[in-house]
């Protein structure tokens, strides 16, 4: 089934890695680009989105890498126009960026709260208001946005901000399919469940006495046993930008490994 999205150009927002191994990001733009589509690679770090751009390329595939802090609406502006400028008009827009915020109502200072909002929600309006109205003009479209099952349940983090953010993002994600289903366009949520990425050892070390206990912890929490790969979630996101999925909107997908079905 290879070339699946081919002559398309997904713009795959987060598309770096903060560390060793293979991010969320990463995976979803080279299987983009396995399956045809040109990819404009953005992330905060210009160099992490060439780091990903080199993975594309050594296989053969396009792509172009952007700088963009994309909680600023004249960065997202620019990307996308640099973008479009290098591949064409973005036909799926794939949006992974996140980050978790710990610490409960009493703990978390407002202003840690309101970050969390501006790059786990703002920035997914922002790169829609961006590349929305050229999906309009054309009568198509994707948008992936990646959520969380933390979204949908306690997942056993004191993170609520995080929790918020990512339930803002599903809701946004309807609006926008709902709003939109009738020019053309579709939009879904991916919702992942426990992932094994380097953003999960940066982000959440401090909830365990070491990196191992961390990860065995995550690893016997999924009914599996073990937790999913960037691969799982990308694969996920490929079938939702895919005219496979011609029919599916505004849905919450979890890749989760039935988590979200546990009772506890």
């Amino acid at each position: 089934m290879a070339g699946r999205v081919q002559g398309k150009v997904a713009l795959v927002v987060g598309a770096g890695s903060v560390g060793d191994g293979v991010s969320n990001g990463q995976a979803a733009a080279v299987t983009y680009a396995r399956e045809g589509a040109a990819v404009g690679c953005v992330d905060i770090s210009l160099e992490a989105a060439e780091a990903t751009v080199a993975m594309i390329e050594a296989e053969g595939g396009t792509a172009v890498a952007l700088a963009a802090d994309v909680t600023e609406e004249t960065q997202v502006a620019s990307a996308v126009e640099g973008a479009v400028s290098a591949l064409g008009p973005v036909g799926i827009l794939h949006n992974n960026v996140g980050a978790t915020f710990l610490g409960g109502p009493t703990e978390i200072s407002l202003e840690s709260w309101h970050r969390a909002f501006a790059i786990n929600v703002d920035s997914v309006l922002l790169t829609t208001k961006y590349v929305l109205p050229s999906m309009i003009e054309r009568g198509s479209g994707a948008i992936v946005n990646i959520s969380s099952v933390a979204s949908l349940r306690d997942v056993g983090y004191d993170y609520p901000a995080y929790m918020a953010a990512k339930a803002a993002v599903d809701q946004l994600t309807v609006s926008i399919a709902l709003r939109n289903a009738a020019h053309g366009i579709r939009a879904n949520s991916v919702a992942p469940g426990f992932i094994d990425t380097p953003l999960v050892r940066a982000q959440l070390h401090s909830q365990a006495d070491s990196i191992e206990e961390l990860l065995a912890t995550r690893h016997a929490a999924c009914p599996p046993g073990r937790m999913g790969t960037p691969w799982d979630v990308a694969n996920a996101a490929l079938f939702l930008a895919s005219d496979e999925a011609a029919y599916v909107n505004g849905v919450c997908l979890p890749v989760d490994g039935g988590l979200t079905m546990r009772a506890v």
